[in-house]
């Protein structure tokens, strides 16, 4: 492959050697250089790829691209650009062949709703016959290959191998989570998504690594809509315009309010038979009922965000409410069905916003008690414990503390400083470490008309302890629980 080739769309200058020269890899991890590679030098929060440039020459590479001031070495090609992660981005797309261009692009960024989105939208297109792929959260989903995530956006050269993997596999189309550090370090530069979604936005993601305050967060979140054809917004969130600042696409609305192109009037919260859910009729770009077995507003706006992307692609009403009747995402306030007089639930919510979203929706159900099981990270703030036992003890009617990541951190230490935060209310609690102990706990003490929310493992399948990660999934624990205690001849609600 020709250097000149993978540059054409990148602005450069060529400090020492030729850009007209044949490179075997593109590679930005210094470890992964062969002979004749092209390595890109990332500027990283911890390491700095330019610190490495003897180590790939050594190996072999034919060229390095560059965005500091570096001593030029003989007989290797040295590029200089304004920011190598963009050049990675636009170099990645050359590599594989431009595969975006092959694809219909639908990339939804936001603070809430990204993961339960994107699998609505693929479960909506592949119900019509659309094989969709899908990067996120939890994983990336490439016809029958599913690759668990370690970001939520990956690096600009994954998305464009991803994207590549999902032509060959024969995908139409690809939806995708567009988080802010991805749109900030260029990870879906190279190519213009056909969509771009914004969810809504809040206060979140601020500290020294990540954004520096909130203005800087929301104008990330704004530059999918100058990288996107068409904008699709929710009209309610109070930063929408903020976000939408300057975009260059054509944009179209959806939410509650009356100014929305496309929105959700006669809203219902339903419970039946311990399923919790909400029914509404979808009205203006489109007209139907619309029912959803995952409970809450939040339901609401990401169904109406899966409706207003689908509705591009011309699928018939009956597909859209089909598929969304269906519909249920790992993690995301799952519902696990072991009894139809109280309510059992999964989520991810593993900080005092999204627990407090989370306990907030539940309580409109009205529920005899709402019952929440959590616990904090070791190795993070003392604070998010304080928080989040402060909020469950003010919502829900009982607490169970038990453990969850303790990593270095002694696992009772943890629990004690959540109690500090559940004594500041009123709610009653109970501490039991062993989680699957605790979740025994939950199920044998159930009530009628309870709702349990297990929250902060969500979609995780594993317990760090001390370094190591061994292997847990609640819903394993549930089934344990369910045989031990059919065992033991105790009759669950």
């Amino acid at each position: 492959m020709n250097l000149k080739y993978l540059l054409e769309r990148a602005e450069y200058s060529c400090l020492s050697g030729e850009a007209d020269k044949e490179v075997t890899t593109l590679v930005y991890d210094s470890r992964k250089v062969i002979e004749g590679s092209v390595f890109v030098c990332i500027s990283g929060a911890v390491k700095d790829g330019h610190d490495f440039i003897p180590e790939v020459i050594e190996k072999g590479a034919a060229a390095i691209i560059v965005e500091k001031e570096i001593v030029l070495q003989k007989d290797v090609t040295v590029i200089r650009v304004a920011d190598t992660r963009l050049a990675l981005a636009q170099m990645s797309a050359a590599y594989f062949g431009y595969p975006a261009e092959k694809l219909k692009t639908i990339g939804i960024t936001g603070t809430k709703g990204k993961t339960t989105t994107t699998y609505m939208v693929r479960s909506i297109l592949e119900g019509a016959g659309i094989k969709t792929g899908l990067i996120g959260t939890i994983e990336a989903i490439i016809g029958d290959e599913v690759i668990p995530a370690d970001n939520t956006t990956p690096e600009s050269y994954i998305v464009q191998e991803y994207f590549n993997k999902m032509v060959e596999a024969g995908c139409i189309s690809v939806v995708m989570e567009v988080s802010s550090q991805g749109l900030m370090l260029h990870r879906v530069a190279g190519f213009t998504f056909d969509i771009g979604i914004f969810t809504n936005i809040e206060p979140d993601h601020i500290s020294p690594t990540e954004h520096k305050d909130f203005e800087e967060y929301m104008a990330c979140k704004g530059l999918l809509f100058k990288n996107c054809r068409t904008g699709i917004a929710n009209i309610d969130d109070s930063h929408v315009w903020n976000v939408l600042k300057d975009h260059t696409c054509e944009l179209e609305t959806y939410g509650l309010s009356e100014k929305a192109d496309l929105r959700a009037v006669n809203v219902d919260l339903h419970s039946k038979d311990g399923n919790l859910g909400v029914k509404y009729q979808a009205v203006g770009l489109m007209d139907f009922e619309v029912e959803i077995n995952v409970p809450g507003k939040f339901s609401v706006y990401n169904s109406l965000t899966a409706i207003a992307i689908c509705r591009h692609f011309n699928i018939p009403a009956g597909i859209i409410q089909s598929a969304l009747k269906v519909v249920k995402v790992k993690g995301r306030v799952e519902p696990v069905e072991i009894s139809d007089k109280f309510t059992l639930m999964i989520d991810y919510a593993h900080n005092a916003m999204s627990l407090e979203s989370l306990l907030t929706t539940l309580k409109e159900y009205h529920p005899k008690r709402l019952v929440c099981l959590f616990g904090c990270g070791g190795n993070r703030s003392k604070l998010r414990r304080f928080e989040m036992g402060e909020i469950s003890s003010k919502l829900a009617d009982l607490t169970v503390v038990t453990s969850d990541n303790p990593r270095n951190e002694e696992p009772q230490d943890i629990l004690n400083d959540i109690i500090t935060g559940v004594k500041k209310a009123n709610g009653e609690y109970i501490a039991i470490i062993d989680r699957k102990e605790a979740i025994r706990y939950c199920i044998e003490n159930a009530r009628e008309g309870d709702v349990i929310i297990l929250a902060g493992k969500g979609h995780e399948d594993y317990q760090e302890i001390k370094g190591v990660k061994y292997k847990m999934d609640e819903r394993d624990l549930i089934k344990e629980v369910l045989a031990e205690l059919k065992e033991e001849g105790i009759q669950v609600l």
